[in-house]
């Protein structure tokens, strides 16, 4: 069996209290006064059948609190060497700035004390403010050099693209503390899900977020953030992949016939994009027909560009053996479950 590195698996808030060790007295007491009841994301219906795989819930709390069942379902059940925690506590939804950074200070602060500590295994994406670069730099800066964080938690879903040079400074101390960035299904920014405004049903937004995450990559590769930064590196984590052939060549043709509007691009896009950019495989939006499948993933041009993931307690397969999707080529196998993730976070062997 190869060796496996498992690049989505979500760690759940149980509820605010068990925050309050990582807080300090005043924010103890200004949750307690205001009733807050956390900043728990919207992206995943509880009811709906993606949401959860049915023996994921623990007796007690939310899917994903219970690390003995994390153990359990995501690292022994695949005997994985390391598996990456995606905590999505939906910070970005808070307008008040201190209350944003003190709940992801201590959202951070407890992934270490109740899940990097306790299992060697895992390492952590950090959770920051995103809708306040300054301060989600201060918290890089706190806690960057930390062993067990590896990347920054950014929702997909944003006030404004990512490629805004507003967001510079972010990338610039993420490059600086070797951590990469990590966009992520889902975000509650206040703005509409769609460019059209709100849509009516759940669907909508769940399949047209991959639309969301190729605007993302389309700002910051338009944007020039990776040729600001050399180093950076981008992951998309529940972005689907199949649609990426398409919008590499169409951004590549167009590029040619506009590309005086950005100068400062000196290769076609999809050159940034092997570079820079990877994609995890849950949920994988393949063709069954393993021929078309073939040719997508030929047609992406590079066997650098996917990462195995769980995305552990989501549910995009009926048995937990089939994360690894039916019909990929032997050769690319291995790149999948192992080696892309170590080449592209810089896992010792």
């Amino acid at each position: 069996m190869h060796p496996v590195i498992d690049c989505d698996i979500h760690n759940t808030v149980p509820n605010t209290k068990a925050l309050y060790p990582y807080l300090s007295d005043y924010w103890q007491d200004q949750l307690e006064q205001t009733g807050f009841g956390g900043a728990s994301t919207n992206a995943y219906p509880a009811s709906a059948r993606t949401s959860i795989r049915p023996d994921a819930k623990p007796d007690t709390g939310p899917p994903g609190s219970n690390l003995d069942l994390l153990r359990e379902h995501t690292l022994d059940a695949w005997n994985a060497e390391l598996g990456i925690l995606t905590c999505n506590y939906a910070v970005d939804s808070i307008p008040n700035p201190d209350a944003a950074l003190a709940l992801a200070q201590a959202v951070n602060d407890w992934q270490i004390a109740e899940w990097l500590d306790k299992e060697p295994r895992l390492r952590a994406s950090l959770v920051v403010p995103p809708q306040f670069p300054d301060l989600a730099i201060q918290e890089i800066n706190r806690l960057g050099n930390h062993p067990g964080f590896v990347q920054i938690f950014l929702p997909v879903r944003s006030p404004q693209p990512y490629g805004n040079r507003n967001f510079h400074p972010l990338f610039a101390a993420a490059v600086t503390h070797n951590l990469a960035l990590a966009l992520h299904f889902g975000g509650n920014p206040g703005n509409p899900p769609t460019p059209s405004g709100w849509s009516t049903f759940y669907i909508e937004e769940y399949t047209g977020m991959a639309s969301v995450f190729q605007s993302q990559l389309l700002s910051l590769i338009s944007g020039g953030a990776f040729n600001q930064f050399p180093d950076l590196r981008v992951v998309l984590l529940e972005s689907g992949c199949t649609w990426l052939p398409s919008l590499m060549w169409r951004f590549d043709k167009d590029w040619k016939g506009i590309r005086r509007e950005m100068p400062w691009l000196k290769q076609p896009p999809t050159e940034y994009i092997h570079k820079h950019i990877r994609l995890t495989i849950q949920p994988f939006d393949a063709p069954a027909n393993i021929d078309q499948l073939s040719e997508n993933l030929e047609q992406m041009g590079s066997d650098n560009l996917l990462l195995f993931a769980t995305d552990y307690p989501h549910m995009h397969f009926h048995a937990p053996e089939d994360a690894l999707p039916k019909g990929l080529p032997d050769s690319l196998i291995p790149k999948i479950m192992h080696e892309n993730a170590r080449a592209f976070y810089g896992f010792s062997t």
